[in-house]
């Protein structure tokens, strides 16, 4: 059946987990191929829609902001974005409310958004100590290294509390407000089963954080375990690509105020121009992070081709806020800002509030100071502090460009208020740079601006001044929303994204003959007198690689001792293009088969056993099938590190 040639490049499927060399701590070794190479299925007409839903419902859950968006199937080209809320800031109009969460001293949910924030604003400072209060605390999920679903978050008083809840509560909160204006709008009670969820996440986050949002997901009651399919994970600038697509393809793009701007003039009409094959560039500048995609349109579809792996970084608008929080640690001293923020938490956020409007107000050519109020708890509180005033403090301060008003402001110049975007803004522009010098993103035809940030008029001069008319800049009209209403579209034709790049890696451990010379003697394991080399990453996909939508990638084993009654597959990613054994550093473990074979004879010569990886979509599955009994075992691959 196998010839000498196919022996001497059999490899064996270990159970391998321990250090220097996972494989050589364990048992019998487990399974060889037999077949040599893998097939490649293109299932990509076929791929199951699922069961239909009556409505499709997207959460934007964002750093800064947050809301939902829904259409029914029915009426696909009818995007209603949810309805106004209670609340709202001056000089900030917005149909989403801001991602801040309040819970009772005693850790129940009390309420979401400027609810959230106006109730916990006016609770009296001895009481407000004891609530938890939290804001901007997604961030959390892209920096957190070994994320687990124990990470815990910290409240504006300090105290900690676990990530998965409160991001479990947001869910329920918005799954009830939206399943409430679906039961007002179609005038009778509204079953949950009756939509499918789309939740939204940075293209640039990883695998864990992409599975921690469907863990908060069940946790939440959005859906159940049983229904994985009633939920789509999608990634936030493609489905800015897809809505930015649409806009063109119906000729509709009105770049408003920007026109001229963008030389533009109203007339000149962007859909004209959008043919066969054009590249685009989706940039999504979001309150955290900020991802970068490149797509091209293949037609007549319309479908999409990712050309270049999603990358970007943590520089949202949020940096902003830090470095304001910088430069108040300069003139109040650190000591002073962190006492403050932890005893008089509301005042802190009250003075956020005040620095966003002004932050929203920075362009360019701006000649005139911006005035920020500070609360007078902040007045108040550093001069039983410092024994002397705010007012000192400034003059004493080096910080020149910062002024005391006499109405109680800080008076920024739009020099001050420019150098706090430039850190944020440079990286950014730094990362376009390089993205723009890949070979594969040669030929740019428009280059979208997305997301809450891409109001910004620095961030726009900025791109501007970086693409030298290269690409033609597009700012959608309702910039922030314009992720909302592409997931609403998504979650209707998910098949829409036709070919994605792998971020990471995968393989599985397995043994090879070992071959003196070639591989490394400490990798040598002696089996009944054969001579494997342990360890080995067999790689079922790489990292970059275009990879269809349902793709399988499958491959045959076979049970190297015939009376094995458990065969243990595991997976393995790394973020490097080429691994060559599991124990190098990067290399981890992401995923584990179990297939019981017990009590079933197989009467082929060799029982196969197929270990089958779909990728594609934003969650990978994988499966084991024994093919002579047809048992299967399915896994999810797990990310979270436990």
């Amino acid at each position: 059946m196998m010839t000498e040639k196919d022996a001497s490049s059999e490899k064996i499927i270990t159970d391998a987990m321990a250090d220097p060399s996972p494989a050589k701590s364990m048992g019998d070794p487990g399974i060889t191929p037999l077949s040599p190479s893998h097939t490649q299925q293109n299932d990509t007409d076929q791929v199951p829609s699922g069961p239909s839903f009556v409505v499709v419902v997207a959460i934007d859950f964002g750093t800064t902001s947050s809301g939902y968006a829904y259409a029914f199937a029915k009426e696909p080209e009818c995007i209603h974005t949810m309805r106004r809320w209670e609340g709202g800031d001056p000089g900030v109009s917005n149909q989403k409310t801001p991602t801040t969460i309040l819970l009772t001293p005693d850790r129940k949910f009390h309420s979401f958004g400027y609810a959230a924030r106006d109730f916990y604003h006016d609770l009296d400072p001895s009481e407000s100590k004891h609530w938890l209060y939290l804001e901007k605390f997604k961030m959390k999920l892209h920096t957190t290294a070994n994320l687990s679903i124990n990470t815990d978050l910290h409240a504006a008083n300090g105290k900690r509390v676990k990530a998965l809840d409160i991001f479990a509560y947001a869910l329920a909160f918005f799954k009830e407000q939206a399943l409430k204006e679906l039961s007002d709008q179609t005038g009778g009670e509204f079953d949950n089963s009756d939509v499918r969820w789309v939740i939204t996440v940075p293209a640039i986050w990883k695998m864990p954080a992409k599975q921690f949002m469907r863990e908060a997901a069940y946790k939440s009651g959005l859906v159940s375990r049983e229904n994985p399919e009633q939920l789509i994970i999608a990634l936030e600038p493609e489905a800015a690509s897809i809505y930015c697509r649409k806009l063109r393809l119906h000729q509709m793009v009105d770049l408003g105020t920007q026109t001229t701007q963008n030389g533009f003039s109203p007339s000149d009409n962007v859909g004209s121009g959008m043919g066969q094959g054009d590249r685009y560039v989706v940039v999504d500048c979001g309150g955290g992070t900020v991802d970068l995609t490149v797509h091209q349109i293949r037609l007549p579809e319309g479908h999409l081709k990712e050309l270049y792996k999603a990358s970007g970084g943590p520089y949202g608008s949020i940096g902003i806020d830090y470095e304001f929080e910088k430069l108040l640690c300069k003139i109040f001293g650190q000591d002073f800002i962190d006492q403050f923020k932890i005893k008089r938490p509301a005042a802190w956020v009250d003075l956020m509030i005040a620095f966003e409007s002004r932050k929203r107000a920075a362009a360019p050519d701006r000649t005139n100071p911006l005035n920020i109020n500070l609360p007078f708890s902040f007045i108040d509180y550093y001069k039983k502090f410092r024994g002397h005033s705010v007012e000192h403090a400034l003059r004493k301060s080096n910080v020149d460009f910062v002024k005391w008003s006499s109405q109680g402001m800080l008076r920024m110049s739009p020099d001050a208020m420019n150098s706090l975007f430039k850190p944020t803004i440079d990286h950014i522009i730094q990362h376009l740079t390089e993205l723009f010098e890949k070979p594969e993103v040669s030929d740019i035809k428009f280059l979208f601006l997305v997301g809450g940030f891409a109001e910004s008029p620095l961030l726009q001069q900025a791109v501007q001044n970086m693409l030298q008319g290269r690409s033609r800049i597009i700012i959608p009209h309702d910039v922030g929303l314009t992720i909302l209403k592409g997931a609403v579209l998504f979650g209707l034709d998910p098949s829409v994204i036709k070919v994605r790049r792998s971020p990471l890696t995968y393989g599985v451990g397995v043994l090879n003959r070992f071959v003196e010379g070639k591989h490394p003697p400490e990798k040598l394991l002696v089996k009944d007198g054969t001579r494997w080399c342990t360890d080995v990453f067999d790689t079922f996909i790489a990292a970059d690689q275009s990879v269809a939508l349902g793709e399988m990638v499958k491959r045959s084993y076979t049970p190297a001792k015939p009376s094995q009654q458990v065969i243990v597959i595991h997976v393995y990613c790394s973020e490097k293009e080429n691994v060559g054994f599991i124990s190098e550093p990067g290399v981890r473990k992401c995923g584990t088969l179990r297939l019981d074979v017990s009590g079933t004879e197989s009467t082929a010569a060799r029982r196969e056993i197929q270990t089958l990886m779909q990728f594609g979509d934003t969650e990978i599955r994988a499966m084991a099938v024994d093919v002579s009994t047809g048992r299967t075992v399915k896994a999810s691959i797990d990310f979270l590190s436990h």
